[in-house]
Formats: structure tokens, sequence, C-alpha cells
């Protein structure tokens, strides 16, 4: 009896010294643990993307083989567009249209959109906290992982991530009193197994179509073609890349530049106005998630557009300046009054 009862002790000792182990598991682990499976596991499922009231089901095939990624994103709600990844390239297919868009993509990652990727550079920026288990979209257990801003000028996420993939299930956007404003949640999903090259080629027959290659980026170099600065940032981001892209007429050229914190990120559109200048809208708005800031300078319309709260795009929109214009030193909005944070 006694060598059962230290048998006994033992076994709850290591069940004890098990629950801790698991309580003490760290935010950062959890979010580390979901970017290797996105980085090295291929995937077949199916999901929808939810925003603005509007649904979008789609289907996606992710494949990774050497190092290589190949992507292949599939609309199912009507307007038939696709998505092909082939490392750093994109194409999207417009049947509507009849066009094809081809883009070189510099920043790492999935078509399933922003994902949260841990960084020390973010830790002044938002705060990340495990928020319990719960039974998923696919029907399992998976762990739910806060991500929390430490400001005003960012949303926050919602991950609830697979506790035996470790794949991200389902994410919500959400802003600072809780509410989603955008969501993409897996209905089905298969992990592993074999994805021919067959299931990575378009499904619309492009014969005919126009095709359209957009200018690449160059990641953290100013647009040297135009010389345009940003004056000012909210605190956390900066410029990660810049380029050019055809504008919709097809007779000029957009400058576009990215900002990013490392997970949030901001598009700046800087277009020539033609001569004599067209009506343009200014002011600001909201598309779906993302909040909108455009108007004119210096004979340009510049628009910025992120999934950032709106005070994040108008504080930018107030300190792009044209080449040769003044910045002010404080780094503070002058030009115009924006939203407080």
């Amino acid at each position: 009896m006694r060598r059962f009862s230290c048998l006994l002790g033992m076994v709850c000792a290591g069940l004890a010294a098990c629950s801790v182990a698991l309580a003490e598991q760290q935010p950062q682990e959890v979010l580390a643990a979901m970017n290797e499976a996105l980085a090295s596991l291929s995937y077949e499922g199916e999901f929808l993307h939810i925003a603005d009231g509007h649904i979008e089901r789609l289907h996606i095939f992710h494949r990774v083989r050497d190092g290589q990624v190949l992507e292949h994103l599939i609309s199912e709600s009507g307007t038939g567009r696709e998505v092909i990844r082939n490392g750093d390239e994109l194409q999207c297919y417009l049947p509507r249209e009849r066009k094809v868009i081809v883009e070189t993509r510099a920043e790492p990652g999935t078509l399933l959109g922003t994902l949260p990727v841990f960084s020390r550079g973010l830790e002044s920026s938002y705060r990340v906290a495990l928020a319990g288990h719960e039974r998923s979209s696919i029907g399992k257990d998976a762990q739910l992982l806060a991500i929390i801003p430490r400001d005003a000028y960012r949303f926050g996420y919602r991950v609830w991530i697979d506790s035996e993939s470790k794949m991200p299930v389902r994410t919500d956007l959400v802003d600072a009193h809780g509410r989603v404003l955008e969501q993409v949640m897996f209905s089905k999903l298969t992990v592993g197994g074999p994805l021919y090259s067959n299931l990575f080629k378009p499904v619309v027959d492009a014969t005919g179509f126009e095709w359209i290659r957009q200018g690449g980026g160059t990641s953290g170099q100013p647009a040297s073609n135009t010389q345009w600065q940003v004056g000012h940032l909210p605190p956390g981001f900066q410029l990660t890349s810049s380029g050019s892209q055809a504008a919709a007429d097809g007779r000029a050229s957009v400058t576009h530049l990215v900002l990013s914190d490392g997970l949030a990120s901001m598009s700046v559109f800087i277009e020539e106005l033609p001569s004599p200048p067209r009506q343009a809208w200014s002011g600001e708005g909201r598309i779906g998630a993302a909040s909108v800031s455009s108007h004119r300078v210096a004979n340009h319309q510049v628009t910025v557009v992120g999934e950032v709260p709106a005070g994040a795009v108008q504080w930018v929109a107030s300190g792009v300046r044209a080449p040769g214009a003044a910045v002010d030193s404080l780094g503070a909005p002058t030009a115009r009054s924006i939203e407080s944070p």
C-alpha cells in the first residue's frame, strides 16, 4: 500500500508539473508555432471572408516544396476572380474585366491576408495574450490568441490557432470596442497530402484577356522617381517599400508607397492629375474595414488607404509633401486638421 501511495504521488506530481508547463506557455511561442506552420505546411481549404456585410466564399491551395511557395486562391461567390502566387509573383485573373494583373510581391506571407508575426519591434505597438481554448470553425480544439494594440493608430486581432496543426483557422480584425471589422474563417481545412501542379493553374480561360504588369517596389527605399515625402508617421510605422504601377486609364503611372508597423500597413497612392484636371474625390471615408483619406497636393491626387483607424490615415495624408516642399521639423500634422486618436 505504501508503494502504491508513492507511485500515485509520483504520477500526481508529474501531472502537476505538466500542467504548470502548459500554463507557462508563452503567447509568443504559440504565435511562432503558427507562423512556422504557415511557412512549412501544404494545405487545401475553404473559407469565408466577411467584411462590411459582404460574404465571399473562397477556396485556397497552398503548397511548399523545397522552400518554394505556390498558392491558388479561387473566389466561389460569383466574381470568378483567381489569384495565383508563384514565389514573389502574383497573377490576378479578373474574368468580368477580362484582365490579368501581374505584380511582384516583395513581402512574404500567404494569400489568406495579414496574419501577425511576432517580432521584438512589435512589442512597443502591440501586446500578445492567450485567451483560452475554444471549439473552432472546423470543429476542433483551437487556442485563442489576442493581439492588442497599445494605442489608437492600429486595430487588434483575435486568432484561433488549431491545437494540432497550429494553423490559423479563424482571424478577426477588431476595433477598440471589440467590434469585428473583418473576418477570415475556415469551414474546411486539410493539412498535408499531395497537391499536384495542375491545381495551381487558372480555372478560367484567359484567352483574349488583357495582361497588365505592375511595377514592382523596392523594399525600404524611397520613391526616387518622384522624391515625394511622407513628413510624419504614426508611432511604430515606417516606409517598407515603394514603386509604381499603371493608372486605371493606362495613360500614367501611380507612385505607390507602403508603410507598415510590422503587422498593420497603409498604402499611399500618388497620381498626377491630367490638364485640365478632372474632378477628383476629396475627403475621408471607409471601404470595408479600410479607412481612406484623399486630397490634392501640387496637382496630384494623394490617397492613403489601410486597415487602420481613420486617425492613422489622416495623420499620414496630412504629411505627404511634393518634391522640394518643406516638411515641418516637429513631425506633427499641421497642414490640416485630423481626427485625434
